[in-house]
C-alpha cells in the first residue's frame, strides 16, 4: 500500500476509462480548474449510491468551481448503468487493476463478517489546477463527502 497522501503533495496521475469507454486523464481534468476525485467501493450499492447522489445534488452549488470524478474498480458498463440509473452527470472511472487506488493509498485490506479481502477505502481528494492536493479525506463517510467538498470550496 502506498503511503498516505497529505495536502500539498502532488496528486498521482491516472488515465482510466470512463462510463462511456473514453480515456480520461487527471491532467485533462485539471485543465479546467480544480478536480474533486473520490474513490468508492462498488457502483449501485447503498453507501456508494448515497455518496454519488449527494455529489450530484451538490453540483448546482458548485457551479463549475470544480470537476467531480468518481473512481471504483467496476467496469465501464457497470459505471454507465449506475450513471444512467441515478442521472449522476459526472465522470465515473474504471480502475479495474486498482493502479489509481494504489497510488492514492486507498487500496487496502478490509474485513467484513470475519473475511479479509483487498478493496477500496472510501476516500476523497481535492486537487488544485497546479496538480497539488488541496484537501485529503481518507475513510470519508458517504453523507459527509458532499459537505466536505462544499466546505473546502467555501473556505
Amino acid at each position: 500500500m502506498a503511503a498516505r497522501l497529505q495536502p500539498g503533495d502532488p496528486a498521482p496521475d491516472f488515465r482510466l476509462l470512463d462510463q462511456h469507454g473514453n480515456e480520461v486523464g487527471s491532467s485533462d481534468l485539471r485543465a479546467g480548474g480544480p478536480v474533486f476525485v473520490y474513490f468508492y467501493p462498488k457502483a449501485d450499492t447503498p453507501g456508494c449510491t448515497a455518496q454519488a447522489c449527494g455529489l450530484r445534488d451538490a453540483l448546482a452549488d458548485i457551479a463549475g468551481a470544480v470537476a467531480v470524478v468518481g473512481i471504483s474498480p467496476d467496469p465501464p458498463a457497470r459505471q454507465a448503468r449506475f450513471d444512467q440509473k441515478y442521472s449522476l452527470g459526472f465522470p465515473l472511472l474504471s480502475d479495474a487493476d486498482h493502479a489509481a487506488a494504489d497510488a492514492y493509498g486507498v487500496w487496502v485490506e478490509r474485513s467484513m463478517y470475519g473475511r479479509r479481502y483487498m478493496g477500496i477505502e472510501r476516500s476523497a481528494f481535492l486537487i488544485g489546477k497546479d496538480g497539488a492536493l488541496r484537501e485529503v479525506w481518507y475513510k470519508v463517510s458517504p453523507k459527509e463527502t458532499p459537505q466536505r467538498l462544499l466546505a473546502a470550496l467555501a473556505g
